[in-house]
C-alpha cells in the first residue's frame, strides 16, 4: 500500500474516530488499517492517534498532519482527474432532506448512475444538522438558509412557497384579506432544528419581506408532521407549493394571501468548508440543479 493509500486510510480514521468504521468505508480488513497506521507511526516517529477502548483521538502532532495529509489529498484527486479526464467513480456519501429526496432526488438517480456508472452512491435521510467529517458524510442537501458556518453551500434551486390552510379552519376563522388580519389566526409552529426557535411567518409586501409570528397550540419539527397539521385544520403553515400540490388540487388545502406571498425556498448541497470540493460532490451537485431545473424549480441567483 502505497504512501498515498496510507493518508487517506489515517484521514479516514481521524475522521470516523473508529478504526472499525474507517475500514469499512474503505472497504480493507480492520487489521489491515491497524498495521497501517502502525507503519506509518514509525516511519514518521511519532505517535498520530490516541486509542482507547471506546475512542480514536488525533494527537498535537496527528492534528497537524492530519490537516496537511487533506490538503494533499484533494491537491492529488485534483490533478489527477484534471489530466486523466476521467469520470469519477468511488463511495459518494449524501444526506438528503426526506421530501426533497422522495419528491426530487430518488426518481431521477437511475439517470444519474447511469451516467456515473463507476459511482456507488450511499443516502441518508435527515432534516438535523449533520457534522460531516464525524459521520463520514460527503455533502447534504437541505432547504432554507445556510446557518452552519463550517459549511460551504451550493445553491441548486429557489422553490416557490405558499401560505395555505385546511377549508375547516378558514371556516372557523376566517380568510385573511391582509396581513393585518392575520392577529385573528393560528399557524402550525415549525421548531428549527439549527436555531430550536420557531420559524416565523414571512410575506413578501411590495418588494420587501416581513415576518410575522402567530400564536399557535401545535409545533413541530418535522416536514411531512407540518403539513399534515395544516390538514387537519390547526392552523397556517408556508411549505413549498410542490409538496401541498396534492392537497391543493382535492380541495383539503387551499392558498392563503396569494397576493403576499412567502419568499423563495433555497436549497443547496453543503460541504465541509475544510475539504477540497471533489469530483463526486462537483458531479452530484451538478445533477442536482438539472434535476430541479427539469422539475420546473428556479435555480437563478
Amino acid at each position: 500500500m502505497d504512501r498515498f493509500q496510507e493518508m487517506q486510510a489515517f484521514v479516514r480514521i481521524a475522521e470516523r474516530q473508529s478504526f472499525t468504521q474507517a475500514a469499512e468505508d474503505l472497504r480493507i480488513p480492520r487489521a489491515t488499517i491497524t498495521n497501517l497506521i502502525k507503519r506509518m507511526e514509525r516511519r514518521i516517529g511519532t505517535r498520530l492517534l490516541e486509542r482507547t477502548t471506546r475512542t480514536v483521538r488525533l494527537t498535537h502532532d496527528g492534528e497537524a498532519y492530519y490537516r496537511r495529509c487533506v490538503r494533499l489529498i484533494a491537491d492529488l484527486e485534483e490533478a489527477e482527474g484534471s489530466f486523466r479526464n476521467t469520470a469519477p467513480k468511488g463511495l459518494l456519501r449524501v444526506n438528503l432532506q426526506g421530501t426533497l429526496a422522495r419528491h426530487f432526488v430518488v426518481p431521477s438517480l437511475p439517470d444519474f448512475l447511469a451516467q456515473y456508472p463507476e459511482l456507488e452512491v450511499h443516502i441518508g435521510e435527515d432534516d438535523r444538522l449533520v457534522d460531516l467529517v464525524r459521520e463520514g458524510v460527503d455533502c447534504v442537501l437541505r432547504a432554507g438558509n445556510l446557518q452552519d458556518s463550517s459549511m460551504v453551500g451550493r445553491r441548486v434551486a429557489l422553490l416557490e412557497q405558499v401560505t395555505v390552510a385546511s377549508p375547516a379552519y378558514l371556516a372557523r376563522h376566517g380568510e385573511p384579506a391582509d396581513l393585518e388580519a392575520l392577529a385573528a389566526h393560528r399557524a402550525v409552529n415549525y421548531i428549527s432544528s439549527a436555531t430550536g426557535r420557531v420559524v416565523p411567518l414571512e410575506f413578501t409586501v411590495d418588494g420587501r419581506v416581513s415576518a410575522v409570528q402567530l400564536p399557535g397550540t401545535v409545533s413541530v419539527t418535522g416536514a411531512d408532521l407540518y403539513t399534515g397539521a395544516s390538514v387537519a385544520g390547526l392552523g397556517l403553515v408556508q411549505v413549498p407549493r410542490y409538496r401541498v400540490a396534492g392537497e391543493l388540487a382535492d380541495g383539503r388545502l387551499r392558498v392563503v394571501l396569494p397576493q403576499l406571498p412567502p419568499p423563495p425556498m433555497s436549497v443547496s448541497v453543503l460541504y465541509s468548508h475544510n475539504r477540497q470540493l471533489s469530483s463526486r460532490v462537483r458531479v452530484f451537485a451538478q445533477w442536482l440543479r438539472e434535476v430541479f431545473e427539469t422539475a420546473g424549480a428556479r435555480t437563478g441567483d
